[in-house]
């Protein structure tokens, strides 16, 4: 599995497992800690997942799914925001922690910006990197105005700047993106596929996947793949959309499909928010 070096010298892969909508239900504990140990198998090592999802439920699905196995495995969770405070954030990460039955958090992100001071958080953040619970930490959907609000002693200790990014939705590439290169902070795109329904139906995603003998979903995949240190983490509750998923790894676009990709789903040519979802 390739790898981005995160500012602090740890490395992440570029393809990982998102857990949103897991641990809601009961009935499908047992199918989802299924799921999560098939992608373990076919190597996926990356496990993202939150406090939120599930009010906890997804972490202790991963939990179940990895005792035993925890070695070897790069584990992403993220805090609510009503959480960031010095305090919240310690007993947040205590929670996640137990739920997912392991030592440490490999990357640990505030979900999205809130009304704590920052300066608070990341005193937080730091203590538990300090104390070992966690290895690095970062941030979720946040825009350029609220990166800027991080205390600069931490913004270059960023580990990552989860967002909302797809081929039908590239508002980070306006901004964000660029703050985020210049300081060696990696980009990691949730719901890479976006609606699957309307967005792996468009004709010119088709044509390019039927050159390649490949699905639209590989494709799509593939593109943001291309994009410079980027991690995807799409969400699926299928062996086989994880076999499928994983296969993008394996498809070289060419500059004539990133230039027909381009015009087909143009980047923002103004001023924009990142999306959220």
């Amino acid at each position: 599995m390739q790898s981005v070096t995160l500012p602090q010298g740890n490395r992440m892969p570029v393809f990982g497992l998102g857990t949103w909508r897991m641990g809601e239900h009961g009935d499908q504990f047992d199918h989802e800690v299924e799921l999560i140990r098939a992608a373990i198998d076919m190597g996926i090592t990356l496990l993202d997942t939150a406090e939120m999802y599930g009010e906890g439920g997804a972490e202790e699905v991963i939990g179940a799914a990895i005792d035993g196995r925890r070695e070897g495995l790069y584990l992403v969770s993220k805090f609510f925001p009503h959480n960031a405070s010095r305090n919240g954030v310690m007993e947040a990460c205590d929670r996640s922690l137990r739920r997912m039955q392991c030592d440490y958090i490999d990357l640990y992100m505030l979900h999205w910006p809130g009304s704590v001071p920052l300066e608070q958080t990341f005193e937080a953040l730091q203590a538990l990197r300090d104390g070992g619970k966690i290895r690095d930490y970062g941030v979720s959907n946040f825009n350029l105005a609220d990166l800027e609000k991080v205390p600069t002693e931490y913004q270059a200790q960023l580990g990552c700047n989860q967002v909302f990014y797809n081929l039908a939705h590239r508002e980070v590439e306006w901004e964000v993106s660029a703050w985020c290169q210049q300081r060696g902070i990696p980009l990691m795109a949730y719901s890479p596929l976006d609606q699957a329904s309307k967005l792996l139906h468009d004709p010119v995603l088709g044509e390019i996947a039927a050159r390649h003998e490949v699905t639209a979903a590989q494709v799509a995949l593939a593109w943001l793949l291309r994009q410079p240190n980027t991690v995807v983490i799409p969400k699926t509750t299928q062996q086989h959309r994880l076999r499928e998923n994983l296969g993008a790894l394996e498809v070289t676009l060419d500059d004539d499909d990133l230039a027909r990709l381009d015009a087909a789903f143009p980047p923002p040519d103004a001023p924009t928010r990142l999306g959220m979802r």
